[in-house]
């Protein structure tokens, strides 16, 4: 006896993307039941984060996706991905850089991938041209101070990258990049031909939408809000500077009970085998004058602090913890999640990967910092063990976003 498509797609709305797929591979009549919740955006709204991630296959490049639900890995049919720069991940989207720096959005689950203005708009960056090349293959990168003459300026131009709504909705979103020099913002609305600089600001290092306003975090703390409806777009501080040094990563988002949140991440100073002649040295810090086998230092998470933002009153308090809800942290969007929607997740606890600048782009061959902390007595667990990553492109979270998804080798 056959299930009334009704009551098919009634249960197919309460499952993970890969169960989802795997359920419309059963027969014609569930195949249709996934191709219409799909093609409606019916899908559960509540999907856990999946790790992306490149690995090797057979000397060649191919990207994974690591679910912690079922604590398994799948492979994704993308062919240029892991030769992609991925610098955000919001709403099932990721936003990549290719060869030669140039943005677009991709949704991994489906494939689809929108072209993003070029990066020869933004402010700081200038094309070179050589005589016979139509497309520029080098940029100048204009600092404050002087100019950099780069072949790829992706890894250094990009730190992250935010999209203010679903792309598979239409076409009513923008994207915000955090840059170089000194992670400063730029925009771009849906159908731009350009970026658009927003100065005069900059040591951005975390951002969120709320209400069609763009919020964006400083390393000191600071709290700045943008109109970004207003042709001037002139930024708003709604809580000054909470700190007076640079150390820490900084993160903020809305949790699930609507409050403001602030995190600082600390991560230890980089260590391994000491230098040539200091085997017996106990101080392991890094001196990068030294000669030294790089691959052999790592930099771990070993402090994460969260805080209870009150804009109306400019301060911030410690919370000792997030009770039934728990973080995702990195180079996506950062997120705050509640325990009760996703029974596979563990309250109080951080899910992070890596997002530390200089570590991330000056030690692309090194082990990732990626894992789980308890708050409650910060010990530290591995998302899966041995390593099923390549080290880069760096990792990153994604909510998988299955609208107009289409049956395939998912």
């Amino acid at each position: 006896m056959e299930l009334p498509q009704d009551v098919l797609m009634s249960i197919f709305a309460t499952l993970e993307v890969p169960d989802l797929v795997r359920a419309g591979s059963v027969c014609s009549s569930w195949r249709s039941a996934y191709t219409s919740i799909c093609s409606l955006g019916h899908c559960k709204p509540q999907q856990t984060p999946c790790l992306l991630y490149t690995f090797d296959s057979d000397g060649t490049k191919s990207t994974g996706l690591y679910s912690l639900v079922e604590k398994k890995a799948y492979v994704l049919p993308l062919q240029d991905l892991p030769n992609r720069h991925i610098i955000g991940s919001c709403y099932g989207w990721i936003v990549t850089a290719d060869e030669r720096s140039e943005l677009h959005l991709v949704n991994p689950i489906t494939g689809e991938q929108i072209a993003l203005p070029s990066v020869t708009t933004i402010k700081q960056v200038k094309p070179i041209y050589d005589d016979d090349v139509a497309a520029a293959k080098r940029y100048k990168y204009l600092w404050h101070t002087g100019e950099v003459t780069v072949s790829d300026s992706s890894s250094i131009l990009y730190y992250k990258a935010f999209v203010s709504c679903d792309p598979s909705m239409g076409g009513g979103y923008t994207v915000v990049l955090i840059h170089n020099p000194y992670c400063q913002l730029s925009f771009a609305r849906a159908g731009d031909d350009k970026w658009t600089w927003l100065p005069p600001y900059s040591d951005y290092e975390d951002c969120f939408f709320k209400d069609g306003l763009l919020y964006a975090a400083t390393l000191l703390g600071e709290t700045h809000m943008f109109d970004l409806t207003d042709p001037k777009v002139a930024p708003k501080i709604v809580m000054g500077k909470v700190k007076d040094f640079l150390y820490e990563n900084i993160y903020i988002v809305e949790a699930s009970c609507g409050n403001l949140l602030q995190i600082w991440r600390s991560n230890d100073l980089p260590k391994g085998d000491a230098p040539e002649g200091d085997e017996d040295d106990d101080d392991h810090s890094f001196d990068p004058e030294s000669e030294f086998d790089s691959q052999s230092y790592v930099h771990d998470t070993n402090t994460i602090k969260v805080h209870k933002v009150s804009l109306t009153e400019g301060k911030i308090v410690e919370i000792s913890s997030l009770d039934e809800n728990l973080l995702f942290l990195g180079h996506g969007q950062t997120l705050c999640l509640h325990a009760e929607e996703y029974l596979q997740l563990k309250a109080n606890h951080v899910y992070f990967t890596d997002n530390n600048e200089l570590y991330l782009f000056e030690y692309k061959d090194n082990h990732r910092d990626i894992g789980v902390l308890d708050l409650e007595n910060f010990r530290r667990e591995e998302i899966v063990s041995p390593q099923i990553w390549s080290n880069w492109p760096p990792p990153i979270w994604l909510i998988p976003n299955p609208r107009r998804m289409k049956l395939a080798s998912h």
